[in-house]
């Protein structure tokens, strides 16, 4: 089994369970965002590398000096690097509902696992930005206490966002710890 099978789920033509929750940060049912998140996604690198681009290009425009055009091209290739791993990386972002917290974990080569204790949860909140708009999706918000455990969980349509914010603050509010 790949590692990419074991992260998208089990194998339709059946390869075994146990061996996708061995390969699993959590075992579970994970939730994964919209795979239109991906073109929203795609759509902001095209907007920063048309803008950061013409920036760094700015300075061969103005001196003609050859040796400045490196950076725009720099610029461009680090973007196209960028939106060439969008595909994978929107994939690997997902969420966990247990019993007493949240998991979400995002990350290809650095994988991070954060789990959000129910009880612990001070702020749900949810953003809608422009294009994520125009794409009927939306960004969760989860704060608490800790800094290092403030996550964001981005292309959730619509619904779903707002279904799963009035879930958390439920169990939030039933589980209030030391508060």
């Amino acid at each position: 089994m790949t590692l990419r099978q074991a992260q998208d789920g089990p194998d339709p033509q059946g390869a075994a369970p146990a061996e996708t929750a061995r390969l699993d940060p959590v075992p579970g049912e994970w939730t994964r965002v919209s795979p239109k998140y991906v073109v929203v996604d795609l759509l902001g690198i095209l907007i920063s590398a048309v803008i950061f681009t013409v920036g760094a290009g700015l300075p061969w425009f103005f001196s003609q000096v050859p040796g400045l055009l490196a950076l725009p091209i720099a610029v461009l290739f680090f973007h196209v690097l960028g939106a060439a791993f969008t595909p994978r990386r929107v994939r690997a972002l997902g969420y966990l509902l247990r019993e007493d917290d949240l998991v979400f974990r995002k990350g290809i080569m650095f994988l991070r696992v954060v789990a959000v204790p129910y009880g612990r949860m001070q702020l749900v909140d949810i953003n809608r930005g422009p294009l994520a708009r125009a794409f009927g999706l939306s960004e969760l918000k989860l704060v608490t206490a800790a800094a290092a455990s403030h996550i964001t969980i981005p292309g959730l349509p619509e619904a779903d966002a707002e279904q799963l914010r009035d879930k958390l603050v439920e169990l939030a509010e039933s589980r209030r710890a030391g508060l």
